[in-house]
């Protein structure tokens, strides 16, 4: 862990997002407190489809192993594993940061340039398809039950969400990043 609080875990740098036909918006995502390693693993492989500059994570939400990691070693590596089986290797090529303070990094991301945005369903959001976005967009999940904190939301430039048309009125959240990647890349 560096003195700033982040963890580089990425293994390699530099070599991803040079490829692709979509346009090349800069696009990070905001994992918080999301609970289920295979989760993060499918958010890091569907990241990795979709030219995710980088994954950030934060609150309690799991993250592979690395070698400054001070979790419990038996903790890491069964997070690792789990995580490791959703993600079939984009765990080793998708740059992934840990931030110990999600408020310190939303404040770092706004001062980068980027449009802080929020995947949730909440009455003030603006459906997905409407949203025309800018340049570098930092996308924000918040855990699988309660969604985004209600102070993160407040610190969102924005809230975005999915229309739902059928009975049920949620998706899984790797599933629900995978719809919003797809759309900010291909819009």
């Amino acid at each position: 862990m560096s003195t700033s609080g982040q963890t580089d875990t990425s293994g390699q740098q530099g070599t991803f997002g040079q490829q692709g036909t979509f346009e090349q918006r800069g696009i990070v995502v905001v994992a918080h407190n999301l609970r289920s390693a295979h989760n993060v693993g499918s958010l890091l492989r569907t990241g990795e489809v979709f030219a995710v500059d980088t994954v950030h994570v934060t609150g309690f939400t799991p993250y592979p192993q690395h070698p400054d990691d001070e979790r419990d070693p038996v903790l890491a590596a069964r997070q690792t594993r789990r995580l490791a089986k959703a993600a079939a290797g984009a765990e080793r090529t998708m740059p992934l940061r840990r931030h110990d303070d999600v408020h310190a990094l939303l404040d770092s991301l706004h001062e980068d340039g980027y449009t802080v945005a929020g995947l949730e369903i909440d009455p003030d959001a603006v459906t997905l398809g409407d949203y025309s976005p800018g340049p570098k967009v930092a996308l924000v999940l918040g855990d699988e039950v309660r969604g985004i904190d209600p102070d993160l939301r407040s610190r969102c430039d924005l809230l975005l969400e999915i229309p739902m048309f059928g009975r049920k009125s949620s998706l899984n959240v790797s599933v629900a990043a995978g719809i919003a990647l797809y759309a900010l890349r291909a819009m």
